[in-house]
């Protein structure tokens, strides 16, 4: 498969709204049923919020690498730029956890594991709603804006254009074809 040809066929694969969170929620809830186990563990050697810190930096680079994998069809790993943005909602997704599992202690003051842990899925999973639309909206987006055009259609402009002569034309059909021509339609 030539590059022309696998770029091609990973722009046309970026998926819609829909399969994207169904994605989102196979790869993201995996990972995060797996990361509760191992903050599970951790926190027997160290403190609930360290070992939830160190779970979440660990999490999160391994579900950004899929969801620009898999998720949102990028085609290609995410990179630097989409890890720190990435970083940031899962700065939120912690503070979020972390915050339901103090509240948990507070209301009762030595809960079960598996109390702790339902209410630990459960603001994850509230947190990942969050994560899911910063990332579709605004860390991934550029790649589903080009989704529909491959390299072959994608318009190119070779010289500038200079100058058109127009006879009869109304300032709204201007203005109408300015907006157009800067769109890149």
């Amino acid at each position: 498969m030539s590059s022309d040809t696998s770029t091609e066929a990973a722009s046309v694969a970026a998926p819609g709204a829909f399969v994207s969170f169904v994605r989102f929620v196979v790869c993201g809830g995996g990972v995060g049923v797996l990361s509760s186990g191992a903050v599970v563990l951790l926190a027997g050697v160290m403190p609930w919020g360290v070992a939830n810190a160190v779970i979440t930096v660990v999490s999160t680079v391994l579900c950004t690498e899929l969801h620009a994998l898999f998720t949102f069809g990028t085609g290609k790993r995410a990179g630097w730029r989409r890890h720190w943005q990435s970083g940031g909602s899962a700065t939120a997704a912690y503070a979020v956890t972390s915050l339901a599992v103090l509240v948990l202690h507070l209301v009762q003051s030595s809960p079960g594991v598996l109390t702790e842990q339902i209410v630990y899925l459960g603001a994850s999973g509230l947190a990942g709603v969050g994560r899911f639309l910063w990332l579709r909206l605004f860390v991934f987006a550029g790649d589903r804006g080009r989704a529909g055009l491959s390299e072959v259609s994608r318009p190119r402009r070779t010289r500038p254009m200079t100058s058109v002569t127009v006879a009869r034309v109304s300032p709204a059909e201007v203005s109408r074809s300015r907006l157009v021509l800067a769109a890149g339609v």
